[in-house]
């Protein structure tokens, strides 16, 4: 047993000022619970920030601010989100089970680790747990892992559902720190793994993740998730999208893709959608345009499908967006 400490936070400022070195913030703990009983996480103290900026208010620009302590749940059911973003909706409800989308924070979940089983295998080598260890994955079981984004180092994915709408939607991340308050946009939240998987954002120590806010989008509300998974429920994907679209006389006019299962953080896919601007709305102009981001794909043994899977994927997905 690791002793730490317990302090509740009573507001985000008095939370930076208790995380000192070693310290963890604590939410949901659905992820982080977890990686203490395998000791991958060892924090000497945990600050409690599960009663902090929960809710969902309207902006002034028409977008939505969610708490970062705000529950998967309480998101996936909230009316302005099920009419505005109904892929942020559906993303939340294939991730995981109910009872753990009604503890699960949304700064958590954008927090979450990998799923990798070589990270939770102490007996392997995994440069995420142990930097310079080396990599299991590459020539051991993976594949469900990335093709996208991809270092010698680490082939993991991130898991996350939910970040991978909230990255086609154009989110923004606000953070309080020691050195004061700063917005990052989501997609720039995650690192790709490089010569440093174990560094996973760009959050700075002691740095907390105090909301998420979405910006008005009319195309968002015509939107939808898909996830492809080995089974039903309670998997993570191998292949997921998040898609909105707009068309006007047969021509895109706009168009958000992101990509989950395929990647080692949530993926947009920005060549994708340059290249269907003013294209047809055709199964045609959806599958090229999606096999063009995946040109740079770099798949090992055993997960060279999801190469040809997810552009399939992209396609359903944005025919069924004009059904």
């Amino acid at each position: 047993m690791r002793e730490f400490s317990y302090a509740k936070a009573v507001d985000p400022e008095e939370a930076v000022r208790l995380a000192g070195t070693g310290a963890r913030y604590l939410g949901g703990g659905t992820n982080l619970v977890d990686l203490m009983r395998e000791e991958i996480e060892t924090p000497t103290a945990l600050i409690d920030v599960s009663g902090l900026a929960q809710g969902i208010t309207e902006t002034p620009g028409g977008g939505i601010e969610i708490g970062a302590a705000t529950s998967n749940t309480a998101v996936a059911a909230h009316p302005r989100v099920r009419h505005d973003y109904p892929m942020l909706a559906r993303a939340i409800v294939s991730g995981a089970s109910g009872q753990l989308r009604n503890m699960a924070t949304v700064g958590g979940n954008l927090l979450q680790r990998t799923r990798c089983a070589y990270f939770y295998d102490e007996a392997a080598r995994c440069n995420k747990r142990s930097p310079v260890s080396g990599c299991d994955a590459r020539e051991g079981f993976h594949r469900a892992h990335a093709v996208l984004g991809v270092s010698e180092q680490c082939i993991a994915t991130h898991p996350s559902d939910m970040c991978v709408a909230l990255v086609a939607l154009d989110a923004q991340v606000d953070i309080l720190g020691p050195a004061g308050a700063r917005a990052v946009p989501l997609e720039q939240l995650h690192r790709e793994p490089g010569d440093t998987p174990h560094l996973e954002t760009v959050l700075a120590p002691a740095e907390l993740i105090t909301a998420v806010r979405l910006p008005q989008a009319t195309v968002a509300a015509n939107s939808t998730y898909r996830k492809v998974r080995d089974r039903a429920s309670y998997a993570f994907a191998l292949v997921s999208v998040a898609a909105a679209l707009r068309v006007e006389d047969g021509t895109v006019s706009e168009v958000r893709i992101a990509l989950g299962g395929v990647a080692s953080r949530p993926w947009r896919a920005h060549l994708a959608e340059r290249e269907l601007l003013g294209a047809p709305a055709t199964a045609e102009s959806f599958r090229r345009a999606a096999e063009t981001e995946f040109r740079a794909a770099r798949p090992s043994r055993d997960n060279a499908f999801k190469v040809s899977l997810a552009p399939r994927v992209v396609a359903d997905v944005l025919e069924g967006l004009i059904r």
